[in-house]
């Protein structure tokens, strides 16, 4: 876990998106104490910017506070999962129908291209690299419906739902499908197919559900 002290933003946001990047892609482990001395001395700060930093993930439900026990790093639960994707499944499908109304040539065009290079990740087997790409991808697709309301919610639930997400790109058994269902949401709106739009959002979230919750049950019995 390395923090950029070379960035422009005061030392409080460095060390809050240090921590909270390391919680996203899975460095600090779901149900892993956060202590303050250990993290600053870690980040070579003071233990004031973390304090803060993990008041902000914990409004953020990165971060949970225990009693007589301090901080830890939020679980993923079934329910947390499901509460988040079963909202993000209605929007990705609205704003997939409303894509293939409102979508610019120009964007379709990086559309296109953003799933060629998703492509590309997958053979890197670089989880992180395979997951930027995958949220590049879909960001075009929120962006070309053009409603800064609905773009704006998306945007909203995207940070809650990094965490999910990563944990399904890093099981590389489901790339294979991404790859296609990455293939058929674009045919779709090249067609302006809504209902075929809608459906393959629909059942890209589906399937991101479903795995996840054989991973966390998997862990579930393995930390028994």
């Amino acid at each position: 876990m390395q923090s950029s002290f070379d960035s422009d933003l005061p030392l409080r946001d460095v060390v809050f998106n240090t921590l909270r990047q390391a919680i996203l892609i899975g460095e600090l482990k779901p149900g892993e104490r956060l202590m303050e001395l250990h993290l600053a001395d870690r980040l070579g700060v003071s233990r004031t910017p973390v304090r803060e930093a993990i008041r902000r993930l914990e409004l953020e439900g990165l971060v949970t506070m225990i009693p007589r026990k301090g901080a830890e790093v939020a679980r993923i639960t079934e329910k947390s999962m499901s509460d988040v994707l079963e909202v993000r499944r209605t929007l990705d499908a609205l704003c997939a129908e409303l894509a293939c109304d409102r979508i610019t040539p120009e964007s379709l065009a990086a559309l296109k291209k953003a799933c060629d290079h998703f492509e590309q990740c997958v053979g890197t087997h670089d989880a992180k690299k395979i997951a930027e790409a995958d949220v590049s991808l879909h960001d075009i697709i929120v962006e070309a419906t053009g409603n800064q309301r609905l773009i704006q919610m998306v945007h909203n639930l995207s940070e809650q739902m990094y965490r999910y997400r990563f944990e399904y790109i890093k099981d590389s058994s489901q790339h294979d499908t991404l790859v296609k269902e990455h293939r058929i949401i674009y045919q779709s709106i090249v067609d302006k197919d809504k209902d075929t739009a809608a459906a393959a959002a629909r059942l890209h979230i589906d399937n991101q559900k479903k795995a996840i919750i054989r991973q966390i049950r998997l862990e579930s019995r393995a930390g028994r």
